[in-house]
């Protein structure tokens, strides 16, 4: 009866021992998202197209991509125009929300959109017009980089503060 007793107590002492190691999914899961985010940043900045290096934006030789997108929320269906300055791509909605909410928070009104392959597009301004959405760009980038340097920025914000681009929006 002992033996058995103590058996009994080494399997259940085993049990609790090996099980309290188990690795937590929530764990693996940030862990992987981060790592898509990065992927998708390193994507993004290998396929951008180089711009003309001029003080002055040339608005005529500002390069754009076209995609047809579609907004997250209804309620920013009206927002999202023709040209769109998009500051960030992510594959995961909890990033691009993330983001969202530190650009709302310095007075941003950020749209949210989703492009025909999933990937979520950040939208800092939205006009009907491409010299619209330069102007705004390169207005809002100059606010940012005199706050700081861009390492400063990226580690305050997620974001690289190079990579911006314009997005002409496909019906």
């Amino acid at each position: 009866m002992n033996r058995k007793l103590v058996g009994i107590g080494l399997a259940l002492a085993c049990v609790i021992a090996f099980g309290s190691c188990k690795p937590k999914q929530s764990a693996y899961k940030s862990v992987y998202e981060s790592a898509k985010e990065r992927e998708v940043e390193e994507n993004t900045a290998s396929n951008s197209v180089s711009r003309p290096a001029t003080t002055t934006p040339s608005y005529s030789t500002e390069s754009v991509r076209k995609e047809k997108v579609t907004p997250v929320y209804e309620s920013d269906a009206s927002g999202l125009k023709a040209y769109s300055v998009v500051i960030a791509a992510m594959a995961m909605k909890p990033g691009a929300e993330s983001l969202k909410q530190r650009m709302e928070n310095e007075g941003y009104n950020i749209i949210l959109a989703r492009n025909d392959q999933g990937m979520f597009r950040v939208i800092i301004a939205s006009y009907d017009s491409k010299e619209q959405a330069v102007a705004k760009k390169n207005e809002i980038l100059a606010k940012f980089h005199s706050m700081g340097d861009a390492t400063t920025l990226k580690n305050k914000y997620g974001i690289p503060f190079n990579d911006w681009w314009i997005l002409q929006r496909e019906y």
